[in-house]
C-alpha cells in the first residue's frame, strides 16, 4: 500500500512510519509540505501522490493553549480532518483519524465504550469531537481511533518530563483525581497497522491495558528510574489549569477485541520498556 501520513514528524507519526516502512510505500508530510487546513492544496497534493490510504496524525495538541488559540485549534483539529474526509470520499480513499479520550466528559463512572455519548469539556476536546462528526458524516471508509495519554520516543510527553524533572528536583506535586490509560505510541502504531489490513471501518478505542492517575503514574516512573522524588498529590481544582480535563476517561477497547485482536500489553510494561530505552539513549549521547 501507498500510505500518506500527515503529522509524520510527531510522536505517533514517526512510530507509524517506522512500523510501516518495511511493507509499504510511505508519503510523509508535515506542515512544511502539506497544510491540511488548506482544502485546495490538500486536493492537489492528494491527486498528485495518489495514496491508497491516509492516516491523519496532524493535530494541535497543546490542550491549555487551545483555550487561547480557539480558531487555530478548530482549523487544525476540525476543519483539517473535514478537508481530508471530503477529498477521501471523492477519491474513494480510506481515512484513519487519530482521536482522543477528551471527547468525553469523564463523568460516566465507568470505562467509555465507542458508542457512548460524547460531551467534551475543553476546546481541544470539542475540536477533536467535531472532526469525528465531520468524518462520520462526509465519508464512509474511515477508521476513527480514540486513544489516550500518549508517550513515545519522538516527542514531549509525561514520562519524558518526569524523567527530566527527576534529575534536578526532590519533590513535585501531581494531580491525583484524573484517571486514564497511558499508551505507548509504538504499541499504538502496531495496532493501527493490524487494523487497516482489512476494511474494518468504524470507531475504535485503542490504548494500552490498565489505567492509573497522574499521581500514581509519576510515582511509578520515578521508581523505575531509581529517582528518590517525593510526589505530593494535588486536586484538579488546586492545580487550576486553563483547560478542563475529564476526571475518568478510561477507554474500553471493546470493538478492538470483538474484531479478534488481543488487548495491548499493560501500560506498566510499556512504560518500563520506554524508561529502559531512554536511559540507554542517555548513555550513548
Amino acid at each position: 500500500m501507498k500510505i500518506l501520513i500527515t503529522g509524520a514528524h510527531g510522536m505517533l507519526g514517526k512510530d507509524l512510519a517506522e512500523t510501516f516502512k518495511e511493507k509499504h510505500s510511505l508519503i510523509l508530510t508535515g506542515r512544511d509540505n502539506l497544510d491540511i487546513t488548506d482544502f485546495r492544496k490538500c486536493m492537489v497534493f492528494i491527486l498528485q501522490t495518489r495514496p491508497d490510504i491516509i492516516i491523519n496524525c496532524a493535530a494541535y495538541t497543546l490542550v491549555d493553549k487551545c483555550e487561547e488559540e480557539i480558531e487555530l485549534a478548530y482549523r487544525v483539529n476540525a476543519l483539517g480532518p473535514r478537508n481530508l474526509a471530503v477529498i477521501c470520499n471523492e477519491q474513494n480513499i480510506p481515512l484513519v483519524q487519530i482521536s482522543t479520550d477528551y471527547v468525553f466528559d469523564g463523568t460516566k463512572g465507568a470505562n467509555y465504550l465507542e458508542d457512548d455519548i460524547k460531551n467534551p469539556l475543553s476546546i481541544y476536546g470539542k475540536s477533536k469531537s467535531l472532526a469525528e462528526d465531520y468524518i462520520t458524516a462526509l465519508t464512509n471508509k474511515f477508521y476513527i481511533v480514540r486513544t489516550s495519554w500518549l508517550f513515545g520516543e519522538n516527542g514531549n510527553n509525561f514520562v519524558k518530563t518526569m524523567l527530566q524533572i527527576g534529575k534536578t528536583r526532590d519533590s513535585i506535586t501531581v494531580v491525583n483525581d484524573q484517571f486514564g490509560s497511558p499508551t505507548y505510541t509504538r504499541d499504538l502504531a502496531q495496532a493501527i497497522a493490524c487494523l487497516i489490513e482489512e476494511p474494518r471501518y468504524g470507531i475504535y478505542h485503542i490504548t494500552n491495558s490498565g489505567y492509573t492517575n497522574w499521581y500514581e503514574y509519576a510515582k511509578y516512573i520515578f521508581a523505575l528510574a531509581g529517582y528518590k522524588v517525593t510526589v505530593q498529590p494535588i486536586s484538579t481544582e488546586e492545580l487550576n489549569r486553563p483547560a478542563p480535563r475529564p476526571r475518568y476517561s478510561v477507554l474500553e477497547n471493546r470493538l478492538w477485541q470483538l474484531e479478534g485482536f488481543a488487548l495491548l500489553r499493560n501500560y506498566k510494561e510499556a512504560v518500563k520498556e520506554y524508561v529502559e530505552e531512554y536511559f540507554k539513549r542517555e548513555e550513548k549521547s
